[in-house]
């Protein structure tokens, strides 16, 4: 098999993987009446705060979409609103205390649950930690 070949393989089981993980999330972020798309937005918050147009770029979205979900989030109090010294019409978007023990009780349950599906796998740290590596080279130059 051509490295080539081996590529398009690994690209194909790395989309099934998305697909099949991303179905798994939302059944963990249902649990915690939330969505994957509300889930991705506020852990794109969990360390500072960000306009929507960096979340939308961040998370390789459109302005629009993360827009909606950014309202749908204020409207429930998970995030509030603040000023933006750098631009007027585009306010930073922070979690609230009530977003932090949201996002937090998510992180746990997926947590719990992925620990879970690779013990059961056998992977190990190390093969992870490996596939990371493999990945982050070809990220490096695609």
């Amino acid at each position: 098999m051509t490295r080539a070949e081996s590529y398009r393989l690994l690209v194909a089981d790395v989309y099934e993987l998305a697909g099949v993980s991303r179905g798994s999330s939302e059944q963990i972020a249902a649990e915690q009446g939330q969505t994957v798309a509300r889930w991705h937005v506020m852990s794109v918050l969990s360390d500072q705060a960000f306009t929507v147009p960096a979340i939308a770029r961040r998370l390789g979205l459109t302005r629009q979409s993360v827009q909606r979900v950014a309202d749908e989030l204020v409207d429930e109090g998970v995030v509030k609103r603040s000023g933006n010294p750098d631009h007027q019409r585009s306010p930073l978007l922070a979690l609230t205390t009530e977003g932090r023990e949201m996002l937090r009780k998510i992180v746990a349950a997926s947590d719990a649950d992925r620990s879970q599906r690779l013990a059961r796998a056998g992977v190990t740290v190390a093969e992870l930690d490996a596939a990371r590596e493999t990945l982050g080279k070809l990220l490096s130059v695609l």
